[in-house]
């Protein structure tokens, strides 16, 4: 047997921190060991984090060692900018039409003087601290995970130290071609900084992971050794033991759905099923769990569908897959733009584990389709699919009403988070 490795892992968010960005390294530590590596995970001591779940606690291992630094954060700062600390915190921008001054001078003194983001300050002290203790104890490689990608810093500054340990850069998203970059009202000169940083991560990092296809392929253009890791489930926390046939042919959409991922053309398509078919407004449901924008309520209320909408607000991630498992078709949405096709969101992999249909809607040819259509879990719709997506609709409704089992699902192991996992320590 070979003897243990060790790696060390950077990041921002950690439990109790809830939403997306915590899953991936939370499941990477947990199955790392099985293939022979030892990890130690590096996070800050005082964080801010949008979202809390504390039941994610119960997943973090009691001897996984764990070090810390303090952290200032400039969040106070957003107090001046409006009440809703949460939503900067995030990083979610009100990029509506109707924008408050607040909001775009927020938006603004964030992209232009928290390069690359506000967890900039955090980068120093972390150096210093992980000098010493990187002389003190030996590693074989270490991790920074962005967002925030103020993580990649202090991975630049490591690597700069510590030539021969072993960088992997983690992008859970892209920086510079995320799709709310545009919205930052950057200079010339922020733009072109966030621009040089990143560039400076994918030339020295020795490994860049990307979590789709896409963005693989853009970081290898950029010059980087990419390769991608997608998200996943974990097999232990899907709920298997459901009830089969609910009394409501129940369509849910699971997380954080904001005013640029909104799929207008469901709830028309919906409102006209409605108006149409007697039998299956009687037997509808729409279901929400996590946060949903207030203006997309809105425009829901305005509507026949709202009658139908079962809004039950955030739920713990084992709530939120109970309520998914108990569904019968699954909602995912990304960014209708085309430089959103390399979007995948970590939702879908828990989604693929229940079995159940997926309906998607984004950009054309994306990665969600490839996915898709390679498991055989649902179909995947661009904004103005208007007339597939009624015929999708009502099919699966037939099938639900003759209680036909859902169609298998097909190939969703390798998404699994042990068999990622793997292939990570492969690549490592």
């Amino acid at each position: 047997m070979e003897s243990t490795k060790k790696i060390l892992i950077i990041t921002y968010y950690w439990p109790p921190a809830g939403g997306p960005g915590v899953q991936r390294w939370l499941k990477f530590v947990k199955y790392l060991p099985d293939f022979g590596w030892k990890p130690t995970v590096f996070i800050p001591d005082n964080p801010s984090y949008p979202i809390v779940d504390e039941t994610l606690q119960k997943a973090v291992s009691e001897d996984l060692e764990i070090i810390k630094t303090r952290i200032w954060e400039p969040y106070q700062l957003a107090e001046i900018f409006g009440k809703d600390n949460k939503k900067f915190k995030a990083g979610q921008f009100d990029v509506g039409k109707n924008q408050s001054w607040k909001s775009k001078l927020s938006i603004w003194v964030r992209g232009n003087f928290f390069i690359p983001d506000a967890r900039v300050f955090w980068v120093k002290p972390s150096v210093e601290y992980l000098k010493k203790y990187l002389k003190e104890n030996q590693f074989d490689a270490f991790v920074t995970t962005g967002p925030p990608h103020s993580m990649h810093l202090i991975g630049l500054e490591i690597k700069k130290e510590f030539p021969t340990l072993k960088w992997i850069a983690d992008f859970r998203d892209p920086w510079t071609e995320i799709s709310y970059y545009k919205h930052l009202k950057l200079t010339k000169a922020a733009d072109q900084k966030h621009r040089n940083l990143e560039q400076k991560v994918f030339e020295t990092a020795d490994i860049t992971l990307a979590t789709s296809y896409a963005d693989a392929e853009n970081f290898r253009k950029k010059g980087a050794n990419a390769f991608c890791i997608t998200n996943g489930f974990d097999r232990n926390e899907i709920t298997e033991n459901v009830a089969q046939n609910n009394s409501k042919f129940t369509l849910s959409y699971i997380g954080v759905l904001e005013q640029l991922r909104n799929p207008e053309v469901l709830w028309k398509v919906l409102n006209e099923l409605l108006s149409e078919h007697e039998d299956f407004k009687n037997a509808f449901e729409l279901k929400f769990v996590g946060r949903i924008d207030d203006k997309i309520l809105s425009e829901i209320e305005r509507s026949e569908l709202k009658y139908l909408v079962n809004n039950l607000g955030y739920l713990s991630h084992s709530e939120a897959n109970i309520e998914m498992a108990n569904s019968d078709l699954l909602l995912i949405t990304n960014f209708p733009d085309e430089s959103s096709k390399g979007i995948i969101p970590g939702k879908i992999f828990e989604y693929l584990a229940t079995g159940k249909q997926i309906v998607s809607f984004g950009p054309k040819d994306s990665d969600v389709k490839k996915i898709l259509e390679e498991t055989q879990a649902g179909k995947h719709f661009s904004y103005d699919d208007e007339s597939e997506l009624k015929t999708f609709l009502l099919q699966k409704f037939k099938e639900w009403q003759s209680g036909i089992a859902h169609s298998q699902t097909q190939n969703i192991e390798q998404f699994s988070r042990k068999n990622l996992t793997k292939n990570l320590t492969e690549l490592l």
